[in-house]
């Protein structure tokens, strides 16, 4: 199953220098039936970038958390990362939303197919998203319009064995 995994910049460097990486709490986000059945209509290319925008929007929870005082990842730049990977361990979680699902195990640098991460000038955009996904959660409207204006930057797409370069390069 291809999922979509939230992450941050710090998350990355760890998947590329120990080989594997455990999501937050194992979520994750794919093209589950119940996403499938939350859309009237969509192609499955339509529904799994559905799916990749849900990790990208999990990842600004990540960002907020990393730009607390004292957090590891203060220091990384602030940008929206998402790991794509085919994994064998996910189990389908619509309790929790249409697209979650849960790893029971790590996602090793071999399962992944692609990394999406944000360009240097989506960063004002991320800092101001990442400072307001509680309240656009929770319906505030001047932070939904925050966070579209993230949503509007694309994320760009890396191939596995391109992280290293990408990194060196931050």
């Amino acid at each position: 199953m291809r999922v979509y995994l939230p992450a941050t910049i710090g998350m990355l460097r760890q998947l590329v220098s120990d080989g594997e990486l455990m999501p937050l709490s194992g979520t994750g986000f794919a093209l589950t039936p119940a996403l499938r059945e939350s859309y009237v209509s969509g192609s499955t290319e339509e529904l799994e970038y559905a799916a990749l925008l849900d990790a990208a929007r999990a990842s600004l929870r990540l960002l907020a958390s990393s730009q607390e005082p004292g957090a590891s990842d203060t220091k990384e730049p602030p940008r929206r990362v998402v790991i794509s990977a085919d994994v064998e361990h996910a189990t389908l979680r619509p309790d929790l939303d249409h697209a979650v699902v849960r790893l029971s195990g790590p996602v090793r640098l071999d399962e992944v197919a692609a990394v999406h991460v944000d360009a240097a000038e989506a960063e004002p955009a991320v800092l101001a998203a990442a400072a307001v996904i509680d309240a656009a959660d929770l319906g505030d409207p001047d932070a939904e319009f925050t966070l579209g204006d993230v949503e509007d930057h694309e994320l760009a797409w890396y191939a596995p064995q391109e992280l290293p370069f990408l990194l060196e390069l931050m």
